[in-house]
């Protein structure tokens, strides 16, 4: 790294009952590198979202609270969109084609009406993980900081929910996401796959009725379902 490029330690910017649970899960040497790329692209610039908003998907939803995980790809790659949580937009911010989507399944499966916004800080407070594959994107160039090391630190994400003993809904839409079933083994989690919320190929999405399926899963298991129709915080 430059010697004028500040020094960023991802590790130590998560909240402490998350590093506590990844740490076991993480290569130091990999996580280094990861930082090192990371601050270099911040200071580069700019970058998405702003490193204040990085881990704030981990900051709304502790492990111990997190009952179900909705994962998607890349940040929002233009300005003013991303903030910390997948498919989540800022307040004030038109709601992106993929979310419109996601709001319109809401709609079908629960008779939800369409959201004023598309801020979902009122699903991760809830215990909805809002989870990236891949945390930070450079501006306009989706996919930019990709194979740089964040989908190790993804899939650490969900070895360590996995290795939770209360029960976690994983939402996994489109094919990327749906590979990542594989490391759910613990039987008492629960799966559900569909396609993904896209625009280019919605059919596999709308009509999968994901937020219902969710929420019958969590009380299966005796635990208080999430009130989607509360998305913004």
């Amino acid at each position: 790294m430059p010697d004028d490029t500040p020094a960023l330690d991802l590790l130590a910017l998560l909240p402490d009952e998350w590093r506590a649970v990844l740490t076991p899960h993480l290569d130091p040497a990999r996580m280094s590198a990861l930082s090192e790329f990371v601050a270099a692209e911040y200071v580069a610039g700019p970058v998405f979202p702003p490193v204040e908003d990085l881990f704030s998907a981990f900051r709304l939803c502790p492990p111990s609270a997190c009952r179900v995980l909705i994962l998607g790809q890349d940040p929002y790659h233009r300005a003013g969109q991303a903030h910390g949580l997948s498919f989540s937009v800022r307040e004030g911010v038109s709601v992106p084609p993929s979310l419109r989507n996601v709001f319109k399944e809401l709609g079908e499966d629960l008779g939800v009406p369409k959201p004023g916004s598309g801020n979902l800080d009122g699903w991760a407070a809830q215990g909805v993980l809002l989870l990236n594959s891949v945390l930070t994107v450079r501006q306009g160039a989706p996919g930019s900081h990709a194979n740089r090391g964040w989908e190790e630190f993804t899939d650490a994400t969900i070895r360590a929910l996995d290795a939770l003993e209360s029960r976690v809904v994983f939402l996994l839409w489109g094919g990327y996401a749906r590979k990542k079933a594989a490391l759910v083994g613990n039987p008492q989690h629960v799966v559900l796959e569909a396609g993904h919320p896209s625009p280019m190929n919605p059919r596999g999405f709308l009509g999968s009725r994901p937020f219902s399926a969710a929420n019958k899963a969590l009380a299966d298991a005796g635990l208080p379902t999430i009130d989607w129709e509360r998305s913004a915080g």
